[in-house]
């Protein structure tokens, strides 16, 4: 694992696999300074894959960063990374529908916005599932800004072990579907 993140440059193109103390499990890529694909391999919308979420992306201090951003469900996300720790914190603020009815987000949004917009519509949207958690950083790649093979499958048993373990992309960091 790579502990030399200081500026957001650093930071830019990181790929990360976090687990939340409650068990959820996170894949991150950190695509450009506007940009984030990810995907859930646990908790309640394991299944759920993004790709090109808008995001706020800063550095806090040397080695800290903050993502945030708001989904087309209506959900907002405000993670807090130390990669040089290996440690992060985050606070999703799931609206009413998404707890009531994760299975309608778990998919790949990006084909499904609409139905993710509706739903927003149609379904209570408060009060806000509020869930803050630290999470374990178990992995930490470079894969260099808007490389569109990072998250470009859905999340599949195994996916992480493949990643973890050198299975999943080449020397170049590249994955082919």
């Amino acid at each position: 694992m790579t502990n030399n993140f200081e500026t957001l440059e650093d930071f830019l193109g990181t790929h990360l696999i976090y687990t939340y103390d409650n068990g959820w499990e996170y894949e991150m890529y950190v695509k450009n300074e506007n940009t984030i694909d990810y995907r859930i391999h646990g908790g309640m919308v394991a299944g759920r894959w993004v790709r090109d979420q808008e995001a706020n992306i800063v550095k806090l201090t040397e080695g800290v960063f903050k993502i945030t951003w708001t989904e087309p469900t209506g959900t907002d996300v405000a993670l807090d990374f130390l990669p040089n720790k290996q440690i992060m914190h985050g606070t999703i603020f799931f609206p009413k529908w998404v707890e009531e009815h994760p299975e309608i987000t778990v998919t790949y949004q990006n084909d499904h916005i609409d139905l993710m917009e509706a739903s927003r519509e149609k379904y209570d949207t408060y009060p806000k599932l509020v869930v803050p958690e630290f999470a374990k950083i178990s992995y930490v790649g470079n894969a260099g800004q808007n490389n569109e093979t990072v998250v470009n499958v859905a999340p599949y048993e195994g996916i992480l072990e493949d990643i973890r373990s050198g299975k999943f992309f080449d020397e170049n960091y590249q994955h082919s579907k």
